[in-house]
C-alpha cells in the first residue's frame, strides 16, 4: 500500500508533485491543483455526466477547533429540489469520486455540499490521522449547520449521504442531531466491522482474503495490545492490512481509475486511527436501535470491505418507520465507483427516486 504510481505522458515536474510526502496538506493541495484536469477526464462513467450548468464553488474556512476545511457545494441551474450533505469514506476526498456523484446528483436537481475531513483530502491535518473519532464527527455537524443555516438553503430540505465510514459519521450525526435532517442515504455503510479485517491479520497473516464477519473480531488481548501501542506510536503507520482499493472494486477497468485518486490516503491505517475506528463501530453497533430517521440503505451481497449482513440489521432493528434495503446481487463494496456502468446506473436510480419520494413528502 502507498506505493507511487507513474503516469505516462505527464511532465517530471508534475510527476514529482505527485510522489511528494502526502502526510502535508500543502503537498496535497498542490498534487490535486496540477492534476485535476487530468483525473476528471478519465473514462470513467460518473466524469461523463454534463456539468456546464451547475454551479460549482469550492472554499476553506477555519473551523472552531482552529483548523482549516476544505468544503464544494454544487447546484443545479435552479432552485434545488433539497440539499444532500455528503461524507465520504475512508482515506478519500470529495474531489474525485465525490465530485463525480456530486455532479449526478446535482443532474437530478439536487444541491449538493460536501468537505474533506480534517486529516483527510484538502483539508488541514495529517495524513490519514484520526486522533478522535467524536472530533471529527463534531466537525461534520459543525460544518453543515452552517451549510443549513445559509438562506439560500435553510428552507429546503436536507439529506445525509455516507459512504462507508462516511456511512458511520452520517449516523453518528444524526445521533446528535436526531431532529435536523429530512433521511439519510448510506452506501455500504461502515456498522460494524470495517477495521476487523485489518486487525485480524495480525494473528493470521496467511488468510489473504477472509471475509469479514464475527468470526474476525480481534482478540481482547489483540485490542489490548493495539491500545497499548497507541498510546505511544498513535500517527505510526503500523497497522497490516489489505489494499482496501483493491477489494472495494470490482470492475477491472475501474480498479485501474484508482490510482488517478492521488491525494487518497493509501498506506496502512495510523494506530490511533485503526483504534478510533474499531471503537466507532463498536458504538455504533449498540446505536442500531436509535437510528429514527427515514433511511435508504444500499450494500453489495459481495462486499468484502463492509458486512452486508450488518446493514441487513441496521434496517431490522432501527425503530425508523420509513426505511428501505437494496441488497445487489455479485456487487462489492464500491457500488457508485466501482461496478459496472449497468450497476452503477441502478444504484443512483434507486437513491434518485427515493431522494424525489421524500422531497416531495417533505
Amino acid at each position: 500500500m502507498g506505493n507511487r504510481v507513474k503516469f505516462l505522458g505527464i511532465s517530471d515536474e508534475l510527476q514529482k508533485m505527485l510522489d511528494a510526502d502526502m502526510d502535508n496538506v500543502h503537498a496535497r493541495r498542490c498534487a490535486r491543483e496540477a492534476f485535476k484536469h487530468i483525473q476528471l477526464s478519465i473514462d470513467h462513467i460518473l466524469f461523463k455526466v454534463p456539468h456546464a450548468g451547475l454551479k460549482m464553488e469550492e472554499s476553506y474556512e477555519v473551523n472552531s477547533r482552529g483548523l482549516e476545511i476544505f468544503s464544494k457545494s454544487w447546484l443545479p441551474e435552479t432552485r434545488p429540489k433539497a440539499v444532500v450533505y455528503f461524507c465520504h469514506g475512508y482515506g478519500d476526498t470529495c474531489t474525485f469520486f465525490g465530485e463525480g456523484i456530486a455532479r449526478k446528483l446535482a443532474s437530478f436537481g439536487y444541491g449538493v455540499i460536501a468537505m474533506d475531513y480534517p486529516g483527510f483530502g484538502l483539508s488541514e491535518g495529517l495524513h490519514g490521522y484520526i486522533p478522535s473519532f467524536d472530533k471529527l464527527v463534531d466537525d461534520v455537524v459543525e460544518h453543515y449547520s452552517k451549510a443549513k443555516e445559509k438562506p439560500e438553503f435553510c428552507n429546503l430540505p436536507s439529506f445525509l449521504f455516507g459512504e462507508s465510514m462516511g456511512g458511520a459519521i452520517a449516523l453518528k450525526v444524526h445521533q446528535k442531531q436526531p431532529n435536523s435532517w429530512n433521511g439519510g442515504v448510506l452506501v455500504a455503510p461502515m456498522c460494524k466491522v470495517y477495521l476487523w479485517k485489518c486487525l485480524s491479520i495480525l494473528t493470521d497473516a496467511s488468510d489473504s482474503y477472509r471475509v469479514i464477519t464475527d468470526n474476525v473480531v480481534p482478540s481482547w488481548l489483540l485490542t489490548q495490545i493495539l491500545i497499548g501501542v497507541a498510546k505511544f506510536l498513535p500517527t505510526q503507520k503500523l497497522v497490516p492490512t489489505q489494499d482496501l482499493g483493491e477489494l472495494a472494486v470490482r470492475d477491472a477497468k475501474k480498479k485501474e481509475h484508482t490510482a488517478y485518486n492521488v491525494i487518497s490516503y493509501k498506506h496502512k491505517p495510523r494506530l490511533q486511527t485503526a483504534l478510533e475506528l474499531l471503537n466507532a463501530t463498536k458504538e455504533i453497533e449498540g446505536l442500531l436501535e436509535k437510528v429514527s430517521l427515514p433511511l435508504l440503505i444500499l450494500h453489495g451481497k459481495s462486499d468484502l470491505v463492509t458486512d452486508p449482513s450488518v446493514s441487513k440489521a441496521l434496517y431490522e432493528r432501527s425503530i425508523s418507520s420509513d426505511k428501505k434495503l437494496f441488497l445487489y446481487e455479485d456487487a462489492c463494496h464500491a457500488l457508485l465507483e466501482g461496478e459496472s456502468d449497468e450497476m452503477i446506473l441502478r444504484v443512483f436510480g434507486d437513491i434518485i427516486s427515493w431522494l424525489d419520494e421524500h422531497t416531495i413528502s417533505s
